[in-house]
Order: C-alpha cells, then structure tokens, then sequence
C-alpha cells in the first residue's frame, strides 16, 4: 500500500471509532453537518470546476429538502421514498434550467445569473405557497414518538453520524470517478474552448446537462438529509443567495479541483459559522455571509486552488493563474 492509501485507511479508521470514543454530542452535531455539507459542496464542485459556476444550488438544496419533508407530513410517505423524489424533482429543475442555456449557448457570468435567478425563484415560491410549507417561518418534519429507521428519526445522533459519514464517501467515490473518466476531459476541452472541443465531436451541451444534472441530484439528496438531521426547513437557510453563497465560498476556499477540497471547506465554513455565531450572538445577523464574501475575494486573488490545492503545491513555483484553474487529477 502507498503511503496515501495507508494514510486514507487510517483517517477512515479514526472516523468510524468516533462515537466510540466519547465523543461529546456537541462535537457530534458538527462532525454530521460537516459531512452532509461536505457532501453538497463536493456536489457544486463537480459542475465548479469545469467552469461551470452556479449561484443557484440553494434552489436545489431546497427542492430536496421540502420534496421529502412534505411527502412525509402529508402523505405520510418515509424519507426513503422522499429522498429519490426530492432528486427526481432537482434534475426536472436542472433540466429546465440547463437545457436551454446549454442548447443556446449561455456560459460565464450570464449562466451564472441564471442560477441566481433560479434559486431565488424557489426560494420566493416556498414564501409564496405558506400554506403548504409555512412560508417565511419555516417548517418542521412530524416527528415520530419513537425512534424509528423508515422516518429517518433517531433518539442519538450516532445513527445520523454514520448515515452522514457514508454519504460522504458515497460523494468522494462520485467525484474520484468522474475526475477519472472520460466526461472529465471533455468537460474540461469544453471549458477551455466549446467550439473546439465541438469541432472534434464532443457533444458540448449533453456534457454540460449530464455533470449538471448529476450536481443537482447529489445537491438534491444533501438537502433532504440535512432537513431530515436538523428537523427544521426555512427558505432563507436552505434556497436563494444565502446557501448559494456559502456551498460556492466553501468549494473554492477548499479547493474544487481536489478530491478532499470542498471537505476542507465544509470544516472551514462550519467551524467558522459557530465561533461566529458564539462571538457576535444575535449582535451581527450578517457576520457569516460579509466574512464568507471578504474571504471568497481572497481566496480567488491568492489561492485559487484552495486551501488543499495549496498545500499539494506546496515547495513549487507559482504557475499563471491560467495554468492553475485546473490541475491534473492527480491533485488530491
């Protein structure tokens, strides 16, 4: 075994005896949200790092989030069947969205709009319809008088660890195979120059609206999770500008262009939203996202690969930023 795989053995190792351990409840609720967030800023990078920006994935956070939520509480139907119907609903999202602007050719900062747009449309539809999902105050999943598998509601937060552990590993194996097959290199052929890459054949608009499609599903089943840990869904936390902004703060703070990047970023992010919410309190409502907008700017101008893309280049020369947008899949 190589040392990078006797190294990866043991974190995993360390990560499945830490409930055993002792581990404090409070230190557990972080460690689950940062591996659901892990998992959904691992989904943004597989569209991120093809230069495919979205400032819409709130939109799809949420899709999946209420979709599994509602089904539950009216219908009474279990999570397990509302997750893959918050996804199914998140790709017809992605489809309508992406379908158009990839068949005429919106890319950079438009494409970009248009998911703002979009995340902004779901979250103003989840406002609009408050009699179905509270509107602005939010919704809460029907709990259940005894823990119980098929509601996904357990009376400690270890179930929900190891749930969230291997859902995490699930989005690692998801980006370690894309990152190694042949949708990455046309993807990335796409995003250095479309007609080229068209000119030798590659389907330009199926490459695009298949990663994005896959990015909203994962973002999708993120979310239905996240709703189904925390017990409490509102529009302002789950669509829109404000989890938008932070699933693309974390990814590129992180390094969307390595495996463990949008991992580092999910720590970053989380541990950085807690000391902030313990220092300011209800003093600076806005503390989190101006901060997560004063680093972003940051990180873009130094380190454009990220904390984890940084250190894999550590002791090397700079490269142009041109020749560092996307290092070769090696860089893990």
């Amino acid at each position: 075994m190589t040392q990078r795989a006797v190294l990866a053995a043991a974190a995993l190792a360390l990560l499945l005896a830490a409930p055993a351990v002792g581990i404090e409840p409070y230190m557990l609720h972080i460690a689950v949200q940062i591996l659901l967030w892990s998992f959904v800023y691992t989904a943004w990078s597989l569209m991120g790092r093809f230069g495919l920006t979205s400032f819409g994935h709130g939109g799809f956070l949420a899709i999946g989030a209420y979709t599994s939520s509602l089904l539950w509480n009216d219908l009474h139907l279990s999570p397990w069947v509302g997750i893959p119907a918050g996804a199914a609903m998140a790709a017809v999202g992605a489809l309508a969205v992406g379908y158009p602007c990839f068949r005429l050719k919106v890319v950079g900062h438009y494409f970009a709009l248009v998911t703002l747009a979009f995340g902004e449309v779901i979250r103003l539809a989840i406002i609009a319809a408050r009699d179905v999902t509270g509107g602005s105050l939010g919704m809460t999943p029907n709990p259940v008088p005894t823990p119980s598998l098929v509601a996904l509601q357990f009376a400690s937060k270890e179930t929900f660890y190891y749930i969230a552990l291997g859902l995490w590993l699930v989005g690692l194996a998801v980006w370690w195979r894309v990152d190694r097959s042949m949708i990455a290199k046309a993807l990335t052929a796409i995003s250095d120059d479309e007609a080229a890459a068209a000119a030798i054949g590659i389907n330009v608009a199926r490459r695009k609206l298949a990663i994005t499609l896959l990015s909203a599903v994962m973002t999708a089943v993120g979310g239905s999770l996240l709703g189904q840990y925390l017990m409490y869904l509102n529009p302002d936390s789950l669509a829109g500008i404000n989890p938008s902004l932070q699933i693309v703060f974390a990814a590129i703070a992180g390094g969307m262009y390595s495996l463990l990047g949008p991992t580092a970023g999910a720590v970053l992010t989380i541990c950085l939203g807690e000391f902030l919410r313990i220092l300011f309190g209800t003093h600076f409502i806005g503390a989190a996202n101006t901060i997560y907008g004063i680093l972003l700017i940051l990180f873009i101008i130094f380190l454009p690969r990220g904390l984890v893309g940084a250190l894999d280049s550590r002791g090397t020369p700079r490269a142009p930023y041109n020749a560092i947008r996307r290092p070769s899949s090696a860089a893990q």
